[in-house]
């Protein structure tokens, strides 16, 4: 790279959603939040330790719920996933959110393992206001990765 040259960090509002095989948009989203992936520490001190402080190891890898919202619409894929669910089936889907660049390229993938909606928020009804209604679901999966795209 040059000197002066410089890379341009990707906007935040051009992404999005891929759920189940198919590799498909299931629904245009407003806002996707959740990727967040954590190691939990586990201190260890052994017995004949000079130091005074224990060691810290890797533990448990914890990938939080990806929140997703969008204008509610009557188009039933998400609802009937929901449904299917909360009825005791154990649909388990894989599935993408993707950011793309201003021409629409895919330039990031974090593909997700294992997702089912854990919880489905209705909208907010106001009658002095002009908003849109908005639904929400968490997708509740097993693990995410950086995927290239």
């Amino acid at each position: 790279m040059a000197v002066g040259d410089r890379i341009d960090p990707y906007r935040g509002f051009n992404f999005r959603v891929e759920i189940g095989t198919s590799g498909r948009e299931v629904a245009a989203f407003r806002e996707v939040s959740g990727l967040t992936f954590t190691i939990d520490p586990v201190e260890y001190r052994a017995g004949n330790s000079p130091d005074l402080h224990p060691i810290k190891e890797f533990g448990m890898r914890k990938f939080q719920n990806l929140s997703l919202r969008r204008g509610i619409t009557t188009e039933p894929t998400l609802w009937k996933w929901f449904a299917a669910v909360s009825s005791g089936v154990p649909d388990r889907r894989d599935g993408a959110v993707i950011l793309v660049d201003e021409l629409h390229t895919d330039v990031l993938r974090w593909k997700f393992t294992a997702g089912w909606i854990c919880k489905w928020e209705g909208p907010a009804f106001n009658a002095m206001q002009s908003e849109i209604a908005i639904e929400a679901i968490e997708i509740c999966l097993e693990k995410f990765e950086l995927v290239p795209s």
